[in-house]
Protein backbone atom coordinates (compact mmCIF):
# COMPACT_ATOMS: atom_id res chain seq x y z
CA UNK A 1 0.00 0.00 0.00
CA UNK A 2 0.82 3.52 -0.82
CA UNK A 3 0.09 6.19 1.14
CA UNK A 4 0.18 10.01 -0.43
CA UNK A 5 -0.07 12.82 1.31
CA UNK A 6 1.39 16.73 0.49
CA UNK A 7 5.28 15.89 -1.25
CA UNK A 8 5.38 12.83 0.50
CA UNK A 9 4.69 9.20 -0.24
CA UNK A 10 4.68 6.14 2.59
CA UNK A 11 5.38 2.93 1.08
CA UNK A 12 4.47 0.11 3.22
CA UNK A 13 5.59 -2.78 1.01
CA UNK A 14 8.95 -1.12 0.51
CA UNK A 15 8.49 0.49 3.71
CA UNK A 16 10.37 3.80 2.65
CA UNK A 17 9.13 7.19 3.00
CA UNK A 18 9.98 9.27 -0.40
CA UNK A 19 9.61 12.81 -0.71
CA UNK A 20 9.28 14.00 -4.28
CA UNK A 21 12.36 11.77 -5.71
CA UNK A 22 14.60 11.41 -2.66
CA UNK A 23 14.23 8.80 -0.03
CA UNK A 24 13.64 10.02 3.41
CA UNK A 25 15.91 8.20 5.81
CA UNK A 26 13.19 6.61 8.92
CA UNK A 27 13.95 4.32 11.89
CA UNK A 28 12.14 1.19 11.61
CA UNK A 29 9.78 2.39 15.08
CA UNK A 30 9.00 5.92 13.52
CA UNK A 31 7.61 4.18 10.09
CA UNK A 32 5.85 1.97 12.42
CA UNK A 33 4.14 4.54 13.84
CA UNK A 34 3.73 6.71 10.81
CA UNK A 35 2.24 3.95 8.78
CA UNK A 36 -0.40 3.19 12.42
CA UNK A 37 -1.51 7.20 12.55
CA UNK A 38 -2.05 7.21 8.95
CA UNK A 39 -4.33 3.80 9.03
CA UNK A 40 -6.16 5.25 11.60
CA UNK A 41 -6.21 9.04 10.18
CA UNK A 42 -10.08 9.24 10.52
CA UNK A 43 -10.01 8.42 14.60
CA UNK A 44 -7.82 10.23 17.83
CA UNK A 45 -5.58 7.46 18.33
CA UNK A 46 -5.00 7.41 22.66
CA UNK A 47 -1.73 7.06 23.80
CA UNK A 48 -2.67 3.37 25.20
CA UNK A 49 -3.69 2.67 21.51
CA UNK A 50 -0.26 3.77 20.36
CA UNK A 51 1.86 1.69 23.25
CA UNK A 52 -0.52 -2.09 22.46
CA UNK A 53 -0.21 -1.72 18.44
CA UNK A 54 3.58 -0.26 18.25
CA UNK A 55 5.34 -1.44 21.37
CA UNK A 56 3.19 -4.90 21.75
CA UNK A 57 2.07 -3.35 25.84
CA UNK A 58 5.34 -2.22 27.46
CA UNK A 59 5.31 0.58 30.16
CA UNK A 60 5.85 3.56 28.09
CA UNK A 61 6.50 7.42 29.54
CA UNK A 62 4.54 10.29 28.08
CA UNK A 63 8.19 12.02 27.76
CA UNK A 64 9.54 8.69 25.44
CA UNK A 65 5.94 8.72 23.67
CA UNK A 66 6.66 12.52 22.89
CA UNK A 67 10.12 11.67 21.85
CA UNK A 68 8.88 9.43 19.67
CA UNK A 69 6.40 11.75 18.12
CA UNK A 70 8.26 14.90 17.43
CA UNK A 71 10.58 12.12 15.76
CA UNK A 72 7.83 11.23 13.16
CA UNK A 73 7.39 14.86 13.16
CA UNK A 74 10.67 15.89 12.20
CA UNK A 75 11.11 13.60 9.14
CA UNK A 76 7.83 15.22 7.54
CA UNK A 77 9.03 18.79 8.02
CA UNK A 78 6.92 19.15 10.59
CA UNK A 79 7.60 20.13 14.65
CA UNK A 80 5.59 19.79 18.31
CA UNK A 81 5.00 23.89 18.05
CA UNK A 82 3.56 23.62 14.02
CA UNK A 83 1.62 20.37 13.66
CA UNK A 84 0.86 20.42 10.69
CA UNK A 85 0.19 17.05 9.71
CA UNK A 86 0.25 15.32 13.36
CA UNK A 87 -1.53 17.06 16.12
CA UNK A 88 -1.73 16.27 19.48
CA UNK A 89 -4.71 16.39 21.02
CA UNK A 90 -4.24 17.59 24.93
CA UNK A 91 -5.63 14.27 27.23
CA UNK A 92 -7.31 12.31 24.08
CA UNK A 93 -4.45 11.45 21.46
CA UNK A 94 -3.16 12.17 18.47
CA UNK A 95 -4.42 12.34 14.87
CA UNK A 96 -2.63 12.50 11.52
CA UNK A 97 -4.62 15.35 9.88
CA UNK A 98 -3.03 15.73 6.42
CA UNK A 99 -4.86 14.75 3.54
CA UNK A 100 -4.15 11.09 2.60
CA UNK A 101 -4.58 9.23 -0.82
CA UNK A 102 -4.30 5.92 -1.12
CA UNK A 103 -3.20 3.63 -4.19
CA UNK A 104 -1.46 0.55 -4.95
CA UNK A 105 0.26 2.06 -8.01
CA UNK A 106 2.84 4.75 -8.06
CA UNK A 107 1.73 8.54 -8.89
CA UNK A 108 4.13 10.92 -10.23
CA UNK A 109 6.89 11.00 -7.28
CA UNK A 110 7.24 7.27 -7.17
CA UNK A 111 7.06 7.07 -10.69
CA UNK A 112 9.82 9.24 -11.00
CA UNK A 113 12.18 7.31 -8.16
CA UNK A 114 11.33 4.15 -10.30
CA UNK A 115 12.88 5.60 -13.38
CA UNK A 116 15.87 7.68 -10.93
CA UNK A 117 16.47 4.32 -9.66
CA UNK A 118 16.80 2.18 -12.98
CA UNK A 119 18.74 4.72 -14.96
CA UNK A 120 20.86 5.40 -11.85
CA UNK A 121 24.80 5.26 -13.05
CA UNK A 122 26.85 3.41 -11.85
CA UNK A 123 29.19 5.04 -8.90
CA UNK A 124 33.09 4.69 -8.87
CA UNK A 125 34.31 2.11 -6.61
CA UNK A 126 36.46 3.86 -3.63
CA UNK A 127 40.70 3.62 -3.86
CA UNK A 128 40.32 1.04 -1.20
CA UNK A 129 37.50 -1.39 0.00
CA UNK A 130 34.13 -1.00 0.31
CA UNK A 131 31.28 -2.57 2.37
CA UNK A 132 27.41 -1.53 2.74
CA UNK A 133 25.53 -3.39 5.62
CA UNK A 134 22.11 -4.46 4.66
CA UNK A 135 19.24 -4.43 6.91
CA UNK A 136 19.85 -7.97 8.66
CA UNK A 137 16.47 -10.20 7.91
CA UNK A 138 13.90 -11.08 11.27
CA UNK A 139 13.48 -14.56 11.02
CA UNK A 140 11.85 -15.12 13.99
CA UNK A 141 8.09 -13.25 13.60
CA UNK A 142 8.47 -11.21 16.70
CA UNK A 143 8.54 -7.32 15.88
CA UNK A 144 10.70 -6.98 18.62
CA UNK A 145 13.42 -8.51 17.31
CA UNK A 146 12.69 -6.40 14.14
CA UNK A 147 14.49 -3.35 16.38
CA UNK A 148 16.87 -5.44 17.79
CA UNK A 149 17.94 -6.21 14.21
CA UNK A 150 18.45 -3.11 12.86
CA UNK A 151 20.04 -2.39 16.08
CA UNK A 152 22.67 -4.85 15.57
CA UNK A 153 23.25 -3.85 12.29
CA UNK A 154 23.55 0.07 13.52
CA UNK A 155 26.30 -1.40 15.75
CA UNK A 156 28.21 -2.96 12.82
CA UNK A 157 28.56 -0.62 10.46
CA UNK A 158 29.59 1.66 12.98
CA UNK A 159 32.39 -0.45 14.36
CA UNK A 160 33.32 -1.05 10.38
CA UNK A 161 34.08 2.89 10.13
CA UNK A 162 36.54 2.76 12.90
CA UNK A 163 38.57 1.39 10.57
CA UNK A 164 39.96 4.19 8.09
CA UNK A 165 41.46 1.75 5.66
CA UNK A 166 37.36 0.81 5.11
CA UNK A 167 35.44 2.40 3.29
CA UNK A 168 31.69 2.29 4.80
CA UNK A 169 28.34 2.99 3.97
CA UNK A 170 26.13 5.03 6.03
CA UNK A 171 23.35 3.41 7.31
CA UNK A 172 20.47 5.20 5.65
CA UNK A 173 21.79 4.60 2.15
CA UNK A 174 22.00 0.69 3.30
CA UNK A 175 18.21 1.10 4.65
CA UNK A 176 16.50 1.97 1.58
CA UNK A 177 17.05 -1.46 0.46
CA UNK A 178 15.47 -2.76 3.73
CA UNK A 179 12.03 -4.72 3.25
CA UNK A 180 12.80 -5.66 -0.60
CA UNK A 181 14.15 -8.26 -1.81
CA UNK A 182 17.70 -7.76 -3.28
CA UNK A 183 20.50 -8.60 -5.92
CA UNK A 184 23.49 -7.98 -4.51
CA UNK A 185 25.59 -7.24 -7.97
CA UNK A 186 22.65 -4.01 -8.10
CA UNK A 187 22.82 -3.11 -4.50
CA UNK A 188 27.05 -2.84 -5.18
CA UNK A 189 26.45 -0.74 -8.12
CA UNK A 190 23.63 1.60 -6.52
CA UNK A 191 26.06 1.92 -3.70
CA UNK A 192 29.35 2.01 -5.18
CA UNK A 193 30.60 -0.61 -3.52
CA UNK A 194 33.05 -3.44 -3.43
CA UNK A 195 31.70 -5.66 -0.56
CA UNK A 196 28.09 -6.19 0.91
CA UNK A 197 26.86 -7.54 4.18
CA UNK A 198 24.20 -9.25 4.67
CA UNK A 199 22.40 -11.40 7.46
CA UNK A 200 19.49 -12.63 9.81
CA UNK A 201 18.56 -12.38 13.26
CA UNK A 202 16.18 -15.25 14.99
CA UNK A 203 15.06 -15.85 18.19
CA UNK A 204 14.33 -19.47 19.55
CA UNK A 205 14.12 -21.23 22.99
CA UNK A 206 15.79 -18.14 24.73
CA UNK A 207 18.27 -17.70 22.03
CA UNK A 208 19.44 -15.46 19.44
CA UNK A 209 20.94 -16.54 16.41
CA UNK A 210 22.81 -13.95 13.99
CA UNK A 211 23.53 -15.63 10.15
CA UNK A 212 25.70 -13.36 8.04
CA UNK A 213 27.78 -14.07 4.91
CA UNK A 214 29.74 -11.30 3.34
CA UNK A 215 29.15 -11.19 -0.14
CA UNK A 216 32.03 -9.58 -3.56
CA UNK A 217 29.28 -7.65 -5.10
CA UNK A 218 31.29 -7.31 -8.40
CA UNK A 219 31.14 -11.14 -9.22
CA UNK A 220 27.96 -12.45 -6.58
CA UNK A 221 30.69 -14.97 -4.88
CA UNK A 222 30.79 -15.46 -1.10
CA UNK A 223 33.62 -14.52 0.86
CA UNK A 224 32.91 -15.66 4.06
CA UNK A 225 29.91 -17.11 5.88
CA UNK A 226 28.97 -17.99 9.90
CA UNK A 227 26.58 -17.94 12.81
CA UNK A 228 26.38 -16.73 16.16
CA UNK A 229 24.18 -17.82 18.74
CA UNK A 230 24.06 -16.46 22.17
CA UNK A 231 21.60 -16.73 25.20
CA UNK A 232 19.30 -13.65 25.00
CA UNK A 233 19.43 -12.27 28.15
CA UNK A 234 20.49 -8.49 28.71
CA UNK A 235 19.73 -7.36 25.02
CA UNK A 236 22.29 -4.60 24.88
CA UNK A 237 25.19 -6.73 26.02
CA UNK A 238 24.04 -9.63 23.65
CA UNK A 239 24.07 -6.89 20.69
CA UNK A 240 27.53 -5.54 21.72
CA UNK A 241 29.35 -9.30 21.89
CA UNK A 242 27.77 -10.19 18.67
CA UNK A 243 28.86 -7.26 16.91
CA UNK A 244 32.22 -7.94 18.54
CA UNK A 245 32.21 -11.48 17.12
CA UNK A 246 31.18 -10.29 13.57
CA UNK A 247 33.05 -7.42 12.91
CA UNK A 248 36.25 -9.70 14.44
CA UNK A 249 35.16 -12.47 11.68
CA UNK A 250 34.61 -10.32 8.56
CA UNK A 251 37.51 -7.47 9.20
CA UNK A 252 40.74 -9.86 8.85
CA UNK A 253 39.06 -11.78 5.88
CA UNK A 254 38.52 -8.36 3.89
CA UNK A 255 41.89 -7.78 4.17
CA UNK A 256 43.21 -10.74 3.31
CA UNK A 257 40.97 -10.73 0.08
CA UNK A 258 42.47 -7.26 -0.52
CA UNK A 259 45.86 -8.55 0.04
CA UNK A 260 44.76 -11.70 -2.54
CA UNK A 261 43.66 -9.42 -5.25
CA UNK A 262 46.32 -7.14 -5.24
CA UNK A 263 48.97 -9.20 -5.22
CA UNK A 264 47.55 -10.73 -8.60
CA UNK A 265 47.42 -7.56 -10.11
CA UNK A 266 50.49 -6.27 -12.66
CA UNK A 267 53.11 -3.98 -10.63
CA UNK A 268 53.09 -1.06 -12.83
CA UNK A 269 49.33 -0.91 -12.69
CA UNK A 270 49.23 -0.54 -8.73
CA UNK A 271 47.80 2.15 -6.36
CA UNK A 272 49.11 3.39 -3.45
CA UNK A 273 47.17 1.11 -1.24
CA UNK A 274 47.54 -1.81 -3.35
CA UNK A 275 51.34 -1.18 -2.87
CA UNK A 276 50.59 -1.05 1.19
CA UNK A 277 49.04 -4.62 0.58
CA UNK A 278 52.09 -5.95 -0.56
CA UNK A 279 53.89 -4.20 2.02
CA UNK A 280 51.70 -5.76 4.16
CA UNK A 281 51.73 -9.28 2.77
CA UNK A 282 55.58 -9.24 3.16
CA UNK A 283 55.52 -8.04 6.60
CA UNK A 284 53.48 -10.51 7.84
CA UNK A 285 56.72 -13.21 6.80
CA UNK A 286 58.64 -11.81 9.47
CA UNK A 287 61.48 -12.67 7.60
CA UNK A 288 64.88 -10.91 6.39
CA UNK A 289 63.96 -10.73 2.97
CA UNK A 290 60.19 -9.99 3.54
CA UNK A 291 61.03 -6.87 5.75
CA UNK A 292 63.13 -5.33 3.03
CA UNK A 293 60.83 -5.93 0.11
CA UNK A 294 57.69 -4.89 2.73
CA UNK A 295 59.85 -1.25 3.22
CA UNK A 296 60.70 -1.08 -0.41
CA UNK A 297 56.92 -1.53 -1.05
CA UNK A 298 55.73 1.18 1.79
CA UNK A 299 58.16 3.31 0.16
CA UNK A 300 56.16 2.69 -3.31
CA UNK A 301 53.29 3.76 -1.52
CA UNK A 302 54.70 6.70 -0.15
CA UNK A 303 55.77 8.03 -3.31
CA UNK A 304 52.79 7.58 -4.71
CA UNK A 305 50.52 9.31 -1.91
CA UNK A 306 53.09 11.46 0.70
CA UNK A 307 50.05 11.22 2.52
CA UNK A 308 49.56 7.91 3.59
CA UNK A 309 49.97 8.08 6.73
CA UNK A 310 49.79 4.15 7.35
CA UNK A 311 52.28 3.37 5.12
CA UNK A 312 55.03 5.38 6.75
CA UNK A 313 54.21 3.55 10.01
CA UNK A 314 54.19 0.00 8.12
CA UNK A 315 57.57 1.14 7.09
CA UNK A 316 58.91 2.59 10.65
CA UNK A 317 57.72 -0.89 11.91
CA UNK A 318 59.72 -2.86 9.89
CA UNK A 319 62.54 -0.99 10.34
CA UNK A 320 61.86 -1.44 13.82
CA UNK A 321 61.42 -5.27 13.57
CA UNK A 322 64.94 -5.59 11.51
CA UNK A 323 66.44 -4.40 15.04
CA UNK A 324 64.57 -6.74 17.01
CA UNK A 325 65.03 -9.39 15.51
CA UNK A 326 68.63 -8.96 14.60
CA UNK A 327 68.65 -8.87 10.76
CA UNK A 328 70.39 -5.21 10.24
CA UNK A 329 73.59 -4.54 9.86
CA UNK A 330 73.34 -1.01 10.98
CA UNK A 331 71.07 -0.86 14.34
CA UNK A 332 71.40 2.94 14.62
CA UNK A 333 70.45 3.18 10.98
CA UNK A 334 67.35 1.11 11.19
CA UNK A 335 66.72 2.63 14.37
CA UNK A 336 66.37 6.22 13.51
CA UNK A 337 64.75 5.70 10.35
CA UNK A 338 61.90 3.51 12.53
CA UNK A 339 61.49 6.57 14.54
CA UNK A 340 61.46 9.18 11.66
CA UNK A 341 59.09 7.26 9.83
CA UNK A 342 56.74 7.13 12.61
CA UNK A 343 56.53 10.62 13.40
CA UNK A 344 56.18 11.13 10.08
CA UNK A 345 52.76 9.09 10.46
CA UNK A 346 51.71 10.78 13.27
CA UNK A 347 52.71 14.39 11.87
CA UNK A 348 49.64 13.33 9.19
CA UNK A 349 47.20 11.72 10.98
CA UNK A 350 47.25 11.29 14.62
CA UNK A 351 43.95 10.12 15.06
CA UNK A 352 44.44 6.25 13.28
CA UNK A 353 44.45 3.37 15.97
CA UNK A 354 46.84 1.34 13.59
CA UNK A 355 48.90 4.02 12.69
CA UNK A 356 49.42 5.27 16.69
CA UNK A 357 49.49 1.47 17.95
CA UNK A 358 53.39 1.06 15.46
CA UNK A 359 53.78 4.47 16.47
CA UNK A 360 53.90 3.46 20.11
CA UNK A 361 55.35 0.19 19.77
CA UNK A 362 58.46 1.61 17.44
CA UNK A 363 58.78 4.05 20.43
CA UNK A 364 58.74 1.84 23.26
CA UNK A 365 61.97 -0.13 21.69
CA UNK A 366 63.30 2.99 20.55
CA UNK A 367 62.95 5.39 22.88
CA UNK A 368 61.05 3.91 25.76
CA UNK A 369 58.75 6.96 27.07
CA UNK A 370 56.49 5.31 29.00
CA UNK A 371 53.75 7.65 29.54
CA UNK A 372 53.68 8.50 25.86
CA UNK A 373 53.66 5.00 24.73
CA UNK A 374 50.89 3.98 27.23
CA UNK A 375 49.08 7.16 26.14
CA UNK A 376 49.49 6.67 22.35
CA UNK A 377 48.24 2.92 22.80
CA UNK A 378 45.40 3.76 25.03
CA UNK A 379 44.13 5.93 22.75
CA UNK A 380 44.06 3.41 19.59
CA UNK A 381 42.04 1.19 21.63
CA UNK A 382 39.97 3.75 22.40
CA UNK A 383 39.33 5.06 18.79
CA UNK A 384 38.73 1.31 17.63
CA UNK A 385 38.37 -1.53 20.26
CA UNK A 386 37.77 -3.72 17.58
CA UNK A 387 41.56 -3.26 15.85
CA UNK A 388 43.64 -5.92 16.35
CA UNK A 389 46.65 -4.23 15.91
CA UNK A 390 45.60 -1.91 18.57
CA UNK A 391 45.11 -4.34 21.34
CA UNK A 392 48.37 -6.57 19.95
CA UNK A 393 50.37 -3.36 20.07
CA UNK A 394 48.54 -2.62 23.66
CA UNK A 395 50.07 -5.76 24.73
CA UNK A 396 53.62 -4.79 23.85
CA UNK A 397 53.53 -1.86 25.47
CA UNK A 398 52.62 -2.78 28.68
CA UNK A 399 54.81 -5.99 28.25
CA UNK A 400 57.41 -3.84 28.07
CA UNK A 401 56.61 -0.90 30.62
CA UNK A 402 56.35 -3.51 33.28
CA UNK A 403 52.64 -4.36 33.67
CA UNK A 404 52.56 -8.20 32.79
CA UNK A 405 48.97 -9.01 33.73
CA UNK A 406 47.24 -5.94 31.34
CA UNK A 407 49.55 -7.40 28.73
CA UNK A 408 48.58 -11.09 28.74
CA UNK A 409 44.64 -9.07 29.09
CA UNK A 410 45.30 -7.26 25.76
CA UNK A 411 46.97 -10.09 23.45
CA UNK A 412 43.92 -12.19 24.66
CA UNK A 413 42.08 -9.58 23.31
CA UNK A 414 43.75 -9.09 20.12
CA UNK A 415 43.57 -13.07 19.78
CA UNK A 416 40.15 -12.29 19.90
CA UNK A 417 39.84 -10.15 17.88
CA UNK A 418 41.35 -12.16 15.12
CA UNK A 419 41.70 -15.27 16.02
CA UNK A 420 43.72 -16.52 12.35
CA UNK A 421 45.35 -13.49 11.76
CA UNK A 422 48.66 -13.93 9.66
CA UNK A 423 51.07 -12.29 12.62
CA UNK A 424 49.42 -13.77 15.89
CA UNK A 425 52.86 -15.71 16.19
CA UNK A 426 53.82 -12.18 17.24
CA UNK A 427 50.95 -11.98 20.22
CA UNK A 428 51.63 -15.58 21.41
CA UNK A 429 55.53 -14.47 21.89
CA UNK A 430 54.34 -11.70 23.97
CA UNK A 431 51.64 -13.46 25.99
CA UNK A 432 54.89 -15.98 26.52
CA UNK A 433 57.25 -13.04 27.76
CA UNK A 434 54.47 -11.24 30.23
CA UNK A 435 53.84 -15.50 31.87
CA UNK A 436 57.96 -15.65 31.77
CA UNK A 437 58.30 -11.99 34.02
CA UNK A 438 55.04 -13.83 35.82
CA UNK A 439 57.16 -16.97 36.66
CA UNK A 440 54.42 -18.70 35.30
CA UNK A 441 56.88 -21.09 32.88
CA UNK A 442 55.22 -23.87 32.23
CA UNK A 443 52.20 -21.52 30.83
CA UNK A 444 54.63 -19.63 28.75
CA UNK A 445 55.91 -22.91 27.12
CA UNK A 446 52.57 -23.43 26.50
CA UNK A 447 51.81 -19.76 24.39
CA UNK A 448 55.80 -19.86 22.85
CA UNK A 449 54.45 -23.56 20.80
CA UNK A 450 51.63 -21.68 19.64
CA UNK A 451 53.82 -19.22 18.53
CA UNK A 452 56.36 -21.82 16.93
CA UNK A 453 53.06 -23.71 14.77
CA UNK A 454 52.50 -20.80 13.26
CA UNK A 455 56.07 -19.65 12.87
CA UNK A 456 58.82 -22.24 12.71
CA UNK A 457 61.53 -19.64 12.03
CA UNK A 458 60.82 -16.71 14.46
CA UNK A 459 64.00 -16.24 16.54
CA UNK A 460 61.80 -14.89 19.61
CA UNK A 461 60.20 -18.16 20.05
CA UNK A 462 63.31 -20.03 20.98
CA UNK A 463 64.09 -17.49 23.06
CA UNK A 464 61.03 -17.72 25.13
CA UNK A 465 61.71 -21.48 25.24
CA UNK A 466 65.54 -21.26 25.77
CA UNK A 467 64.07 -18.81 29.74
CA UNK A 468 61.61 -20.96 30.12
CA UNK A 469 62.72 -24.02 29.90
CA UNK A 470 66.06 -22.89 31.61
CA UNK A 471 64.12 -21.35 34.78
CA UNK A 472 61.77 -24.88 35.43
CA UNK A 473 65.38 -26.95 35.28
CA UNK A 474 65.00 -28.46 32.00
CA UNK A 475 68.22 -28.01 31.05
CA UNK A 476 68.71 -30.21 27.97
CA UNK A 477 65.62 -28.74 26.42
CA UNK A 478 67.11 -25.17 27.31
CA UNK A 479 70.10 -25.82 26.17
CA UNK A 480 68.60 -27.45 22.70
CA UNK A 481 66.39 -23.95 22.52
CA UNK A 482 69.67 -21.74 22.95
CA UNK A 483 71.23 -23.21 20.33
CA UNK A 484 68.22 -22.30 17.77
CA UNK A 485 68.15 -18.99 19.12
CA UNK A 486 71.97 -18.29 17.85
CA UNK A 487 71.00 -20.53 14.54
CA UNK A 488 67.79 -18.30 13.70
CA UNK A 489 69.75 -15.14 14.92
CA UNK A 490 73.33 -15.92 14.78
CA UNK A 491 74.37 -12.31 16.31
CA UNK A 492 72.82 -13.06 19.36
CA UNK A 493 74.05 -11.85 22.68
CA UNK A 494 72.35 -10.89 25.99
CA UNK A 495 74.04 -7.56 25.70
CA UNK A 496 73.30 -6.86 22.06
CA UNK A 497 69.74 -7.88 22.95
CA UNK A 498 69.39 -5.69 26.12
CA UNK A 499 70.77 -3.29 23.32
CA UNK A 500 68.02 -3.88 21.02
CA UNK A 501 65.57 -2.06 23.43
CA UNK A 502 62.23 -3.25 25.59
CA UNK A 503 63.99 -5.14 27.59
CA UNK A 504 64.04 -2.94 30.77
CA UNK A 505 61.22 -5.11 32.76
CA UNK A 506 62.49 -8.27 31.57
CA UNK A 507 64.88 -9.17 34.21
CA UNK A 508 63.56 -12.74 34.77
CA UNK A 509 63.56 -13.60 30.85
CA UNK A 510 67.43 -12.08 30.95
CA UNK A 511 68.24 -14.46 33.95
CA UNK A 512 66.70 -17.09 32.12
CA UNK A 513 68.35 -16.63 28.98
CA UNK A 514 71.99 -16.73 31.00
CA UNK A 515 70.96 -20.29 32.73
CA UNK A 516 70.51 -21.44 29.15
CA UNK A 517 74.16 -20.93 28.60
CA UNK A 518 73.54 -18.12 26.04
CA UNK A 519 76.44 -15.71 25.51
CA UNK A 520 77.09 -12.80 27.59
Amino acid sequence: MRYFFEDYALDTERRELHRESDVVPTPPQVFDLLEYLIRNRERVVSKDDLVKAIWKGRIMSDAALTTRLNAARSVLGDSGEEQRLIKTLPRKGVRFVGAVHEGGQPRTQLAMVDRIESSSPELTLPDRPSIAVLPFQNMSGDPEQEYFADGMVDEITTALSRFKWLFVIARNSSFTFKGRPVDIKEVGRRLGVRYVLEGSVRKSSGKIRIAGQLIDAMTGSHIWADRFERDSTDIFALQDELTVAVVSAIEPKLLKTEIAMAARRRPENLTAYEFYLRALQKDYLTTREGLAEAITLAHRALELDPHFALAAALAGICHQLNVNLGYTIDPQFDRKEAVRLVRLALSIDDSDPETLAFAAVVSSFAIGDTETEIEMVDRAVALNANSFEAWNARGWIYRNSGFPEEAIRSFQQAIRMSPVDPILHRSFVGMALALIELGRFDEAIVEAKKARRQSPTFAPVYRCFASAFAHLGRNAEAHDAAARVLEHDPSFTISTYIARGGSANAKRLIEGLRKAGLPE
